[in-house]
């Protein structure tokens, strides 16, 4: 078994959490006004019966899985998916400010408290790739390699 570094396991562990995000929004109860799951420029079903979704969205978290679970095998990887994966959450944030949240120009189905996750997700990915990678670079700088 290969010894993991703290942020490929965080990009692990963030990839199955988008999977089962992915996953549970295409469930009826978990995803509220789940026949709005189709809708484009508005508000469609609500993840939790909170966050702004549809199909779209939901097949995005699924990729984010896998690029979390498959990046995960290396450090290089992990710490690319935080950080531009971080970055893409920040430009859907800012995205979700500029737009309408109830006007055509919304075809991801994002609400107040989607977006708001989005900023979050956002900031908290890339920290994850800069804090984590950083500490990664000064052991390789002491002497030490890296867990690849």
């Amino acid at each position: 078994m290969r010894d993991r570094s703290l942020l490929q396991t965080a990009a692990m562990l963030l990839g199955v959490v988008f999977l089962l995000v992915g996953i549970l929004g295409f469930v009826p109860g978990i995803t509220s006004h789940y026949s709005r799951l189709g809708t484009f420029g508005d508000v469609a079903a609500k993840l939790l019966h909170i966050f702004g979704v549809n199909w779209l969205e939901n097949v995005v978290h699924l990729l984010y899985s896998v690029a979390g679970i498959t990046l995960a095998k290396t450090w290089a990887g992990a710490r690319n998916y935080f950080v531009f994966g971080g970055v893409i959450y920040l430009v859907l944030w800012i995205y979700g400010l500029l737009i309408n949240l109830h006007g055509n120009g919304n075809f991801i189905g994002v609400n107040t408290a989607g977006n708001w996750l989005h900023f979050v997700l956002g900031l908290v990915m890339v920290g994850l790739g800069l804090v984590l990678g950083r500490r990664i670079v000064d052991r390789d700088r002491a002497g030490t390699a890296p867990a690849i």
